[in-house]
């Protein structure tokens, strides 16, 4: 009986061997890449942006198909902003939360692939009863008592026929790539963004120390014309004139620096520390170096290099995979069962021959009626595809769209930043002209006011042409995907 048994659960199980060999359900296969030649039309932009004089100024030159390193902010030439990004690294929630919603993804995936095995379990029963003669057609011999002790291993294994299991991991596995992609897409926008906030404070903090210097010149000038009214060369209507120029530009210096206390703040967010802790930043403009060689990654390569547009091709892989999930419920379930043990009055006895007992069971469910659920589940998983493919499809126009974009503005930066950079100097000399001019009687106080708010302009203007240059560029690297496939941390290496 023992040799028959195992025949039929070889048969059964060289049957299920057989039957596993398909997976109901579309295979996933990734879109195409967009056959574009490039992010703008031909001729649009030049190979490489003008220059200007100063810090910031140099011409930046985009070379198609050059790598991005995996810690492209180094490109930047700051010890302290490489000090900032790796707190920031070290320290940030987002990333912790990221890794472990990673890790609970691939926990998942692991638990799901033991539905491929048996189910292996044992059991162990002692049982003391008292029982009747009488149950057993012998009244006469009373009531009496027994212990049965019973023991026995039992065995559940189901059959992928269909590829109903294989479908579901497929799915996980896909939902544990996207949660992997999901971390690189956040560790680049942390990165990104502390670049920009660091920037944007020694931008900011730049303004104020160029409006605190405007307004010792508009003090002094104050006093100036204060001493030319009491020597009769200048009017009243002159001196409210320059305290109204003075007064303006001390309205505009607490909105700067509150500002400047809003983005240190936010920078101190993105390191994980408390305002309170976070002590001021070392970063100025003129401590940064702009990179003169930017990558212009090939088009056809983008959709690998961007963490959003995998994050959303997983989406559309587990989406894919759910249908083939969808299918298999609706087709029939195979299970093999079976146990072995022994049951004995006596425990010694429990294993022996004569108390052998054991059970082989296979079976097929086969779902018959149920309003319609399996049918609509299942075009519900195709409508979730189709709406995964789409979504997909919009991931990949905006990247494109943010490199597009981040291209032109490059180009449009250095063009501003050139003219800022002249209209400060014309401001600047034509301040001094008409403040020398005034002094000798040349000028009156109204062409020297108007000079001095020329000149503020120009001065502010210049430090922001020069930050937007910085993040513009910080914003290329992002937009092509921040080079992580060229990192060997932990972000890029966790396993699934």
């Amino acid at each position: 009986m023992k040799i028959r048994s195992i025949t039929i659960l070889a048969a059964l199980t060289g049957c299920a061997v057989g039957l596993t060999g398909c997976a109901v359900g579309p295979d996933y296969k990734q879109p195409d890449a967009p056959k574009t030649a490039g992010y703008t039309p031909p001729g649009a932009l030049p190979s490489a942006t003008v220059s200007a004089p100063g810090p910031g100024g140099e011409a930046q030159h985009f070379v198609d198909g050059l790598d991005i390193p995996g810690q492209w902010w180094t490109l930047f030439k700051s010890p302290a902003l490489n000090a900032l990004i790796e707190r920031g690294i070290a320290n940030s929630p987002t990333l912790e939360a990221a890794q472990a919603t990673l890790k609970q993804a691939n926990e998942n995936i692991a638990a799901e692939k033991s539905s491929f095995l048996p189910s292996i379990s044992g059991s162990f029963q002692p049982e003391r009863e008292k029982a009747s003669g009488a149950a057993f057609g012998l009244p006469q011999l009373g009531s009496f008592y027994y212990t049965l002790n019973s023991a026995s291993v039992n065995v559940s294994y189901t059959i992928d026929a269909f590829g109903g299991i294989r479908r579901q991991v497929e799915g996980l596995q896909a939902q544990a790539d996207y949660e992997r992609f999901a971390l690189e897409a956040s560790y680049l926008s942390l990165t990104a963004n502390i670049v920009t906030a660091a920037v944007t404070e020694a931008s900011l903090r730049a303004q104020v120390a160029a409006t605190e210097e405007i307004i010792r010149a508009d003090e002094a000038e104050l006093s100036i014309t204060q001493r030319r009214l009491v020597a009769g060369g200048a009017s009243q209507s002159d001196v409210l004139q320059q305290q109204t120029t003075l007064q303006t530009a001390l309205a505009s210096l607490p909105a700067l620096r509150g500002q400047l206390a809003q983005e240190h703040n936010q920078l101190a967010a993105y390191v994980g520390a408390l305002p309170a802790e976070f002590p001021a930043s070392e970063i100025d403009l003129e401590s940064l170096q702009l990179p003169t060689e930017l990558p212009v990654s090939v088009p056809s390569k983008l959709v690998e290099q961007r963490p959003d547009v995998r994050e959303y091709a997983d989406l559309l892989h587990q989406a894919t995979a759910q249908i083939g999930v969808a299918t298999a419920n609706m087709l029939p379930q195979l299970t093999l069962t079976g146990s072995y043990g022994g049951e004995a009055t006596k425990f010694s006895n429990l294993f022996s021959p004569a108390s052998n007992i054991w059970s082989l069971v296979g079976g097929v469910t086969q779902p018959l009626f149920k309003g319609g659920q399996l049918v609509h589940q299942r075009r519900a998983a195709v409508a979730a595809a189709q709406e995964a493919a789409a979504n997909y499809q919009s991931t990949v126009i905006t990247a494109f769209q943010n490199v597009s974009d981040s291209l032109y503005a490059l180009q449009a930066d250095a063009e501003v930043l050139a003219a800022q950079t002249k209209a400060e100097s014309v401001a600047a000399e034509s301040l001094r002209l008409v403040e020398a001019q005034f002094k000798s009687g040349a000028a009156s106080h109204l062409q020297v006011l108007t000079s001095e708010q020329s000149y503020q302009n120009a001065k502010i203007a210049l430090v922001k042409a020069r930050a937007q240059r910085y993040a513009d560029t910080a914003a290329l690297f992002q937009s092509l995907g921040g080079g992580w496939w060229n990192r060997t941390d932990l972000a890029n290496n966790t396993s699934h």
